[in-house]
């Protein structure tokens, strides 16, 4: 099921061992901000308004700023090589990145508006590794490195090619640095839609305090965030710092004295007893030009798991499912799909070798993604026609049959992607689903408990899981997976609507 994610800011801050002394010259800034991806439903509203912001207020504390929108991978690289050029020992490095971002072999990446990410390798070939940035700053000298990366946004890439990695993975940092993610580790949060992510909000807040230590600074940030979000968003800091360093240089005078905010709401823990349910934040209502249509379900992933399968489950019995499924038909117009560049250029493959299979399989991926259902599943039966045993393929299919209510081939070609890899985790999240939308219950249970013994943080399989409890009359156990599988990701209510699930 789907998982957006974001890479919103990575600033790299390097300092010399006394503030005070810092000359304005000393300080280089580098601000991107990436909205525009192809892959994506419609462009980011927040990064481009963020970076602006961001840049700005680096100018007024003294920093050389360098500005980016939209960059290529090419141009990414080149903004990355000039600023390295320009670092001098003890000099300071700001980088300040708002985007997509994605995590793979543990390690961070930093993703331009034309990464092409379907497989793993994509992720390296493609993207830019956080450590490598801060690894080179220290190579050129930077005194103090002090990263701060916004990766809360759920991307379109991750759920191409495993179930689980969203948000950014804890980076490996040389000494004097200071590394802030606007979200916990491997974690997600929903996207506002607004002018500003709060991230960058209480961050201009903090940054503006005159006279604050660096550290005090992204401290008042990840409180402030935290207590905005009600403790849905609890920004991560790692320091390394051995030397002050403030955003505003010169300040002088002591440090204003302010109350601090209240401690963050613990946040929900998986126990036997449910806690009592925290309070949901209020809802913005979105301005009538930002209204739009709710993005379809994207194709299940690959992932495989190296622990033993659970005992398959028996086949259900089909009944009609009484929530309306999404139409083979719903989607854009088939004009509207021919002019997306990522299904145009895979399209051209196809034309020039219509058994490229990899062509076909991700042509189906996307279609299915932008709720071309009809269209996606043709592909995946050219796909199973060239190779019947593509155990993606048969996953994908199932998942999109699923969603549009074909359920007897749905659990066909779940049962065969179990039996050609028996511990493929999200063929047996796929056909906990189907087994939901069916009414079988305790088969959903079942396959979603297995998929959750191979990875606890899939939280498809929690949410699922949790609607099955209830249907089967634990009301208390489905609620407490319900508020968990929320709290990790706020969208999944929305994400299973989409697939006919209440």
């Amino acid at each position: 099921m789907k998982i957006r994610l974001l890479f919103v800011l990575s600033l790299l801050v390097s300092l010399v061992p006394t503030a005070p002394s810092l000359a304005a010259g000393d300080r280089f800034a580098l601000v991107i901000g990436n909205a525009k991806y192809p892959d994506a439903d419609a462009p980011l509203k927040e990064p481009l308004n963020d970076a602006r912001d961001v840049a700005d207020e680096l100018k007024r504390d003294g920093f050389s700023v360098e500005t980016g929108e939209n960059l290529t991978g090419d141009g990414m690289r080149r903004a990355f090589d000039k600023l390295y050029g320009k670092i001098k020992p003890g000099s300071v490095a700001l980088v300040f990145f708002s985007g997509f971002g994605i995590q793979s072999a543990r390690q961070s990446y930093l993703l331009p508006i034309d990464a092409q990410i379907w497989t793993e390798s994509d992720v390296r070939r493609d993207g830019i590794s956080l450590e490598t940035v801060l690894g080179e700053l220290n190579t050129r000298g930077a005194g103090v490195k002090i990263a701060l990366v916004d990766a809360s946004r759920r991307n379109p890439f991750e759920r191409r090619f495993r179930s689980f990695s969203a948000g950014l993975t804890p980076v490996i940092a040389p000494n004097g640095t200071l590394v802030m993610y606007s979200a916990a580790l491997a974690s997600v949060v929903s996207d506002a839609g607004g002018e500003h992510s709060l991230f960058v909000q209480e961050l201009l807040k903090e940054i503006r305090v005159p006279d604050l230590m660096a550290e005090e600074t992204l401290n008042r940030t990840k409180m402030g965030v935290t207590r905005a979000s009600r403790g849905e968003q609890v920004p991560w800091i790692s320091s390394s710092l051995a030397e002050d360093f403030s955003f505003i240089p010169g300040a002088g005078g002591s440090r204003p004295t302010m109350t601090p905010p209240p401690p963050p709401p613990a946040p929900p823990v998986v126990a036997n007893n449910p806690p009592p349910a925290p309070p949901a934040p209020s809802p913005v209502p979105p301005k009538p030009a930002d209204t739009v249509a709710a993005p379809a379900p994207s194709p299940k992933p690959q992932v495989e798991a190296a622990l033993p399968p659970a005992p398959p489950p028996p086949a259900p019995v089909i009944p009609a499912d009484p929530v309306t499924a999404p139409s083979m038909e719903s989607g854009p117009s088939a004009a509207v799909l021919a002019e997306d560049p990522t299904i145009k250029g895979l399209t051209a493959k196809i034309a020039a070798n219509p058994d490229d299979v990899n062509a076909l399989y991700r042509r189906g991926q996307v279609y299915a993604s932008k709720g071309a259902y009809s269209l996606a599943i043709k592909d995946f039966d050219e796909t199973l026609r060239i190779n019947p045993k593509d155990v993606e393929a048969l996953n994908n299919r199932c998942w999109t049959r699923t969603v549009v209510g074909d359920l007897q081939g749905a659990l066909k070609d779940c049962n065969e992607a179990l039996r050609l890899r028996p511990n493929f985790v999200d063929a047996l999240d796929s056909r906990g689903l189907v087994n939901l939308k069916s009414g079988a219950v305790k088969n959903a249970i079942a396959d979603f408990e297995a998929a959750l013994r191979i990875n606890p943080r899939l939280t498809s399989s929690l949410f699922g899981r949790g609607i099955a409890k209830q249907r089967n009359g634990s009301a208390q156990e489905g609620a407490l997976d319900i508020a968990n599988a929320k709290a990790m990701d706020p969208n999944i209510v929305q994400e299973f609507a989409s697939y006919g699930v209440r």
